[in-house]
């Protein structure tokens, strides 16, 4: 048996950047700091962060006045920067720069008038956050071409949209071309505002799965972008699982099997997916790894300047 492992895969820029300032605010203001929300959305993770002194919450409101609150790489509404400082909270914010480039995209729009459509998941953390950018009824959420169609009271004259950064690039493409199809005149981004990691990985696992009979997808279940990754291989045939580790691996998914192939979600820590490696390796002996190369990414994003010269 061989395995091919998608590359790029694993952490993205913005995720080791959130990762870093919990561990560097750890560091500098000691345990514990107090995160907003999954700082990404991976158990592996978030447990790792947890022994070192993080603690989730939900609100704010569960956040000790005066402690340092660490907001998560979705990004979050306006008012909760404005809850925040009403509790006397030092705020860290590890938004993604991407997702950070989103808000800004909707609040230019806003000032020059345009009602924004969003494509996205309703409930995503993300999605929230974009939202929660303007006052409530600035937004128009779609999540299907259908919704599309059914929009009604929408100044077609003066209309943008924008998009959750980690969808996969077939729905978004779907939606965008409904809305221009519809709204000649409406103003975004050509092929919507999707991430370079999720563009990357959803390349590399298009590329990589027609070399393979089965796809595995190292990721938690409430990743956008992992799942994106899972359906993917699901449309090009082959059978995809999404797990967390390989506690969730199966003897019988390997029965008749030649080729493996292992992608990673952007929040997914690369030690996860050697560890499924050797896991199909001790189950199949003699299975050789190697990696299915498309391209490299080199991107870096600075931490925060209150963490900047933290070692």
């Amino acid at each position: 048996m061989k395995i091919f492992l998608a590359s790029p895969r694993g952490f993205c820029a913005g995720v080791q950047r959130a990762i870093s300032i919990v561990e560097k605010a750890i560091e500098r203001f000691g345990a514990p700091v107090y995160v907003r929300h999954e700082i990404v959305h991976n158990q592996a993770v978030v447990s790792r962060l947890k022994e070192k002194g993080a603690v989730f919450v939900e609100e704010l409101e569960e956040v000790p006045l005066n402690s340092v609150a660490i907001f998560s790489a979705h990004g979050v509404p306006t008012a909760v920067y404005t809850e925040a400082d009403s509790r006397k909270l030092l705020t860290i914010d590890a938004t993604c720069p991407l997702v950070k480039r989103v808000h800004s995209a909707v609040k230019r729009h806003n000032k020059n008038e345009l009602q924004i459509i969003l494509i996205g998941h309703e409930g995503h953390p993300e999605v929230v956050g974009t939202m929660g950018q303007l006052p409530e009824g600035k937004m128009i959420l779609v999540e299907t071409p259908d919704d599309v169609r059914k929009l009604t009271g929408v100044n077609e004259e003066g209309l943008a949209y924008t998009t959750q950064t980690t969808l996969s690039i077939e729905e978004t493409k779907d939606i965008i071309q409904a809305l221009k199809q519809r709204f000649p005149q409406i103003k975004g981004p050509e092929k919507g505002d999707l991430c370079y990691a999720t563009t990357n990985r959803q390349a590399a696992v298009t590329e990589m799965a027609k070399l393979v009979d089965i796809l595995l997808v190292i990721g938690s279940a409430n990743s956008s972008n992992s799942n994106r990754l899972r359906e993917l291989g699901e449309r090009m045939g082959k059978p995809s699982y999404l797990i967390d580790g390989p506690a969730d691996m199966k003897s019988e998914w390997l029965q008749g099997i030649t080729n493996v192939g292992i992608s990673s979600g952007a929040s997914a820590p690369e030690d996860l997916v050697q560890d499924v490696v050797k896991w199909i390796q001790r189950e199949v002996p003699g299975t050789t790894a190697e990696d299915y190369v498309i391209l490299e990414e080199n991107v870096h994003f600075s931490l925060p300047e209150i963490l900047s010269s933290v070692p």
